[in-house]
Parts: structure tokens; C-alpha cells; sequence
């Protein structure tokens, strides 16, 4: 009979990496304070942003979570991420932001990422439609749409911004009393 905790520790098979993919909407007096607010309610503001382009390793999966739901760190951690982020300042202007993702037909967890920003819902769910379609076609075909994530707000008075993430990891400085 198997152990199933043994087995876990036992396993050499790392476990699959899960991207966590959020959006978050903000508004402040300056375009950074609207980002910074997005980012907090995508659950992710206390990080340093290094932006990836758009590669999904093979193994992983894709989870869409809301703010709570997204990767923890300790304040100023390094978060490998591909995002997406619109801002409008002028009052009754959108703006949106949104990323979709496409999958390997060989069922290897391997995929693509997508994001794009705009002034309106449908100009960015299409873009994000032609590029899924335009980059599959770059590699023969062979990537299958799996999911996106749209979120837009609309300025009142203060800037806004709109932002979708997706996480990969997040690494700590290793500085001592850094909190990890």
C-alpha cells in the first residue's frame, strides 16, 4: 500500500508551476496612484513588477483568482508577472485592460499569453483574439484558446487606471529580517 505523504516527499517530480491571474481597477490624483491602486486590488502592489513576455512553460496551469487569491511575498519582493494596464484621465474616457491565454493542442501545459490595453471592451477583446490567432499561426496552429480576463473602469474626475496580471513567481532579496 502507498503513502500518499511519503510518496509527496519522495515524488522527484517538481510540482507544476500556477500562474495566478487577477485584475484590479484603482483611481488617484496622479496616473501612478490609479496604477498603484489597480495593482492593490489585483493583490499585488507590494512587489517590484519585472515584466515577462508572454511564454506559459510546459507543466504549468492557468488559475484566475481575484485580489486575496493572488502570489504573497514580502513587501518589495521581486514578482515575475506579464500584465496589462490602461489609464484614462480625462473624465467619461475608459479604459481597459486584459490579458487572454491560449494552450498547446499536446496537452503539455505549454501556452501562450496575451495583453493589450484600450479605450473600450471590444477593441481590446478583439485585439486579444487577433493576437492569440496571429501567434498560434506563428507555430504552425497548434495553440488552442483556454481563457482571457477583461476588466475596464471609467474616469469620473481622477485619473484611473485598469490592470490584469499574471503571476509566476515571487523571489525574495534575501536581505536578513526581510521577512522570508
Amino acid at each position: 500500500m502507498t503513502d500518499p505523504l511519503t510518496d509527496r516527499l519522495t515524488d522527484p517530480r517538481p510540482d507544476p508551476l500556477v500562474i495566478r491571474v487577477s485584475a484590479g481597477t484603482g483611481t488617484g490624483r496622479t496616473t501612478l496612484a490609479a496604477f498603484d491602486a489597480a495593482l492593490a486590488s489585483a493583490g499585488v502592489s507590494d512587489f517590484n513588477l519585472i515584466r515577462l513576455s508572454s511564454i506559459i512553460p510546459p507543466g504549468s496551469r492557468v488559475q484566475e483568482v481575484d485580489g486575496p487569491g493572488q502570489l504573497r511575498g514580502g513587501h518589495g519582493d521581486a514578482l515575475y508577472c506579464v500584465y496589462a494596464r490602461a489609464h484614462a484621465s480625462l473624465p467619461g474616457h475608459d479604459a481597459w485592460a486584459g490579458i487572454a491565454w491560449s494552450r498547446h493542442d499536446d496537452g503539455d501545459g505549454a501556452g501562450l499569453f496575451v495583453e493589450h490595453e484600450g479605450p473600450s471592451r471590444e477593441q481590446v477583446s478583439a485585439d486579444l483574439t487577433h493576437s492569440l490567432e496571429d501567434l498560434s499561426a506563428t507555430r504552425g496552429g497548434t495553440y488552442r484558446p483556454q481563457g482571457r480576463r477583461i476588466v475596464g473602469i471609467t474616469c469620473r474626475t481622477l485619473p484611473v487606471c485598469a490592470v490584469v496580471v499574471a503571476t509566476y513567481r515571487s523571489v525574495g532579496w534575501g536581505v536578513p529580517g526581510h521577512g522570508r
